[in-house]
């Protein structure tokens, strides 16, 4: 591949407007300029210097007065002072609250969410007794009751238990993890779209089978980009045993995350008993203003606002853990201090409107998503083939717009922890720099994301069968007809699928940031991480040609 080579001439940085990255701690002693330094290194050769008396073709131009980033490096030999601290390193020349408009926007939509809820929950508190007769609320026989809360608390069990486990066997068993998550992943959903079938359940049967035919295929496709894609998993386990607080942030994100969901489950449950329209609704006949238009946009509304909360917490875990993979990479050997508190910081303050906007777009298209398979579902109820069809290729478009969006946010976000730029200004500069560099070869090879995207699939399988067995066999009195068993499988589907993606962020986030580090400045992976440099041209020979790009 080729493209532009950085520091050809001095400020290349400059030249090309890419802020340079963060000066490391560890300097090497001035290699001489025989000739060769500067040139594009060949595997096994010496790991060239970042900063050098001497630089060319592919090298990078010596700092221009103090270095950039504002931090003034300690001695040579890497050890005679002490560790900088976050803010030194990853310093912002010009801290600023970037895209604000998207936190008011974002905060205001938290408000909203909260004033639907204590709306929704004071008239569910109020007509308790009606609600709450029995697990099946038998004097309800027009909308969700207690009993989809007992349900959803049990889906809520199943998320947190299955996510922890899930990320235990990450830890334990890094070098079997892809092949059990994809073969566990085909496994469920086969056995969930069998048994739906079986009990002639035909809209979620066919959208589990097709979702199990589509994954069994890209996994088979891509089994030779298994070995490469095991070596950066275990890179990341690696750096988060050293650095311990990559799981207390996993830990911490996660029980937030299992809180929300259970509000969130709550309130979707009272907006029924609410708002719902029907002569036994005691809500309704005490209070009024019952409709169906307005549980209908109330459902639209909050599963809008869960998208977006939780996208948005999602992605400040993954800035905040990006900037300690951020640290081991630029500063492994004086690792720096108050990493987690102020890369958090800097996500909670400058960057959180940046935060906000990204989440912003996933939550849209999830949204879109979201209806788009309900449509899909009542026209396979209704038996409409056609209707079904086109509703399911609207909704394959839809998830590649998903992935594209959620590919640019991924590394966005990386640039955002580290430099604290605006939303569409990291994202741009991250994507022309990873594509420059040839980065996006050695992306492509590596099945992280995917295979993390098939875990939590699993978990949502495994929540929706529980959601879907329950309605079953407790034959609640407003489930009758079936007529709510699409909506509720449908949510449990949600909170195991994104309790589990909040539990699994940090694992991803730290290869992504890997990645994001190795196309600023690929010098320091051969320089202060030699053996991981090594074993990546083991898995993958191409990767001299990518980061030499």
């Amino acid at each position: 591949m080729s493209g532009p080579q950085y520091g050809a001439q001095p400020g290349g940085y400059y030249n090309n407007n890419y802020p340079p990255p963060p000066p490391n701690s560890y300097q090497m002693n001035p290699m001489p300029n025989d000739g060769n330094y500067g040139q594009q290194p060949q595997y096994g050769g010496p790991p060239p210097q970042q900063y050098g008396n001497g630089y060319g073709d592919g090298g990078y131009a010596p700092p221009q007065g103090p270095p950039p980033n504002g931090y003034k490096p300690p001695p040579t030999d890497g050890y005679g002072g002490p560790p900088p601290s976050y803010d030194e390193v990853f310093k912002v020349q010009k801290p600023k609250y970037n895209d604000w408009w998207a936190g008011l926007l974002f905060l205001a939509t938290v408000a909203g969410f909260v004033a639907v809820s204590a709306i929704s929950l004071h008239g569910y508190a109020d007509n308790r007794s009606q609600n709450n007769s029995s697990l099946n609320g038998q004097r309800n026989n027009f909308g969700l009751t207690t009993h989809t809360i007992y349900l959803f608390v049990w889906v809520l069990i199943c998320a947190i238990v299955l996510s922890y486990g899930y990320m235990w066997m990450a830890r334990k068993f890094t070098k079997q993890f892809i092949y059990a998550t994809g073969i566990l992943n085909i496994v469920m959903g086969l056995v969930t779209a069998l048994y739906m079938l079986s009990r002639k359940y035909w809209s979620g049967g066919i959208v589990f089978l097709i979702f199990v035919v589509l994954q069994a295929l890209f996994f088979w496709s891509c089994r030779s980009r298994i070995p490469f894609s095991t070596l950066m998993l275990q890179t990341a386990i690696d750096v988060s045993k050293v650095h311990g607080h990559v799981y207390l942030v996993s830990a911490v994100g996660g029980f937030i995350g299992t809180l929300f969901a259970a509000y969130w489950a709550i309130t979707l449950v009272a907006v029924y008993i609410k708002f719902e329209p029907d002569p036994n609704n005691a809500a309704c006949r005490n209070a009024g203003g019952c409709s169906s238009g307005k549980v209908i946009g109330l459902i639209v509304f909050i599963t809008f606002a869960g998208y977006w909360i939780s996208e948005w917490l999602k992605n400040t875990i993954h800035t905040t853990v990006a900037g300690i993979y951020g640290s081991w990479y630029f500063n492994s050997r004086n690792y720096p201090t108050k990493v987690t508190r102020g890369a958090l910081k800097r996500s909670l303050t400058y960057s959180f409107g940046s935060i906000s906007l990204g989440s912003l777009f996933i939550a849209i298209i999830n949204l879109i998503r979201q209806l788009a398979q309900a449509a899909q579902q009542n026209a396979a109820q209704e038996g409409d083939i056609l209707g079904t069809i086109l509703w399911c290729i609207f909704g394959c478009l839809i998830g590649i717009l998903d992935w594209l969006v959620e590919f640019i946010n991924r590394y966005a976000f990386c640039h955002i922890a580290l430099y604290g730029k605006a939303y569409f200004a990291a994202a741009k500069d991250t994507w022309k720099m990873v594509k420059e560099r040839g980065i996006d070869a050695l992306i492509n090879e590596c099945l992280i994301g995917p295979v993390l995207t098939f875990g939590a699939t699993f978990v949502a399988y495994a929540c929706g069968l529980i959601a879907y067995l329950y309605m079953v066999y407790t034959k609640p009195a407003y489930n009758d007809g079936g007529g709510f068993t699409p909506v509720v499988v449908a949510f449990a589907f949600l909170i195991g699928l994104q309790v589990c993606n909040v539990f699994t962020t940090p694992l991803t986030s730290g290869i992504d940031t890997i990645f994001v580090a190795m196309a600023w400045d690929p010098e320091v992976l051969m320089r202060d991480h030699p053996d991981l440099y090594h074993r990546m041209v083991g898995v993958y020979p191409h990767v001299q040609e990518a980061i030499h790009a």
